[in-house]
């Protein structure tokens, strides 16, 4: 039987994205929270995901600015990668980021537990044999990077993002498996760090969960950058051999009979859910195919026990994370939160260049509304005075709704390609999340120049006044 000093208005199993921001809100809300973390609060996006990451190609952008540098008329010279400098950098961030949430855990007096825990019962977990009892309990347990039946990761030759983010050299030449978000920013990353790259992806596409011209632009600015990709292509095996330099490396074979050869293979295929021995199923938790079953509120199939952040299946983002553990504090609270709209969540693909995105694909508006009902604008870049002085190419793709009862003719997804666009889905997801016409939008004064400007104009031609646009 739990203490009284162990009983919490909410007992959070899982300390990363979506753990501690339930955490955070919860105890901003007056409720006494214990927060369970195996390893270090932060999770998977501070410590193995995001953060470090894009400090590794905020990096790589320094080291092609320093290639590159006298196409600015600026005589620049790059020397070389210095991998435990890099890597200093990267966890320098990550260890200032990891003290200010460790502050915070302690400024809101949330009682942080560290160890393993289990779901032992409906409202308690279980850590380091002390039992804490929760009148609500929120499963947080995250996610673990996944592997293809037979392929074993060694952290050797054949290797995760969790062990990519620790190497401490740049490999001459990698395969990597998977051609998604976390793939293409690696190949983003060892490109400009000098390594030869190669990208198998099973699915018709790169970044395939994107509009297709998006990840038509990717495609064609990976050619230009000497980014090698081999789509639509599945893999078989992989065998150790001596490469023609004389060290030792990989062989990676697929279903159209290619073979590649590298040093490193780098499995990008995903990341699986952590629900396995937990105790979830036997506390009466319904699970599907690892991920934890809920409804919009996050609420699984046992009263007051919920689940959020990659252990669900909705998007696997760090932000998702953050909002649905803010819903289900909320939630708790009687609030009445309004439940997440996924579609419009915005979506970044940190490589280079960027690819962000809100809203809904072409081809998902046209299944939604009907074909006969989307009008689609793309606005190239290349008229755009800051992304010329930036010398990025790409574009911005809108799509609208048009002739829909009951609607107006809204615009329902924003796609872009180009370097820092990540940095205009802020816009973007008030466009999408604020039901906003192109002539809405049309009105605003952007800043010229910015890229933001682009996306001002994107609107405004849509709307029928273009300016800096023509046939």
């Amino acid at each position: 039987m739990a203490e009284a000093g162990n009983v919490f208005d909410v007992v959070i199993l899982g300390g990363g994205s979506g753990g501690y921001a339930c955490a955070f809100r919860a105890a901003d809300l007056g409720m006494n929270v214990a927060l369970i973390e195996k390893a270090e609060v932060g999770g998977t996006c501070l410590h193995r995901g995001c953060i470090p990451t894009k400090a590794l190609l905020h990096a790589a952008e320094v080291a092609d600015l320093a290639r590159e540098g006298e196409s600015f008329g600026v005589k620049t010279v790059l020397e070389g990668i210095d991998m435990p400098g890099v890597n200093k950098y990267k966890d320098g961030v990550v260890s200032g980021l990891y003290k200010g949430l460790q502050g915070i855990v302690k400024a809101r007096k949330i009682t942080f537990v560290a160890g393993e825990g289990t779901l032992s019962a409906p409202n308690q977990v279980t850590v380091n044999g002390e039992v804490y009892t929760g009148r609500n309990v929120v499963l947080a347990t995250g996610s673990v990077p996944k592997s293809l039946p037979g392929l074993e990761i060694d952290g050797q030759r054949i290797i995760s993002s969790d062990h990519a983010l620790k190497l401490d050299r740049v490999p001459a030449s990698v395969v990597i498996l998977g051609g998604g978000v976390i793939g293409c920013e690696f190949a983003s990353v060892y490109k400009s760090f000098g390594a030869d790259v190669t990208i198998v992806e099973f699915l018709p596409h790169l970044v395939p969960n994107e509009d297709v011209a998006s990840s038509k632009l990717l495609e064609r600015a990976f050619r230009r950058r000497g980014i090698k990709f081999e789509i639509d292509n599945g893999f078989t095996g992989v065998e150790a051999v001596t490469l023609a330099s004389g060290d030792s490396g990989v062989r990676v074979s697929t279903a159209k009979g290619k073979t590649f050869d590298a040093e490193l293979l780098l499995v990008a295929v995903g990341r699986g859910p952590v629900s396995a021995g937990l105790g979830f199923e036997q506390a009466g938790v319904a699970v599907d195919r690892g991920y934890v079953k809920v409804n919009e509120y996050c609420q699984t199939s046992v009263p007051n026990v919920y689940a959020v952040g990659d252990l669900i299946p909705t998007l696997q983002l760090a932000h998702v994370g953050f909002a649905e553990g803010i819903l289900v504090a909320e939630h708790i609270a009687g609030l009445d939160p309004r439940p997440i709209d996924y579609d419009g969540v915005p979506r970044v693909t940190y490589s280079n260049p960027e690819v962000a995105s809100c809203g809904l694909t072409e081809v998902k508006a046209a299944e939604k509304y009907g074909a006969d009902h989307i009008k689609t604008f793309t606005y190239n870049l290349a008229g755009n005075g800051k992304s010329k002085i930036l010398k990025t190419q790409g574009e911005i793709k809108l799509v609208q709704i048009q002739g829909v009862a009951g609607e107006d003719d809204r615009v329902v997804g924003i796609h872009m390609v180009g370097d820092r666009v990540g940095e205009l889905v802020a816009e973007a997801q008030l466009i999408y999340n604020w039901d906003a016409t192109a002539g809405d939008v049309a009105q605003f004064v952007h800043a010229h120049p910015t890229q933001g400007e682009a996306l001002g104009e994107a609107h405004m031609a849509l709307a029928g006044k273009p300016l800096h646009v023509h046939d």
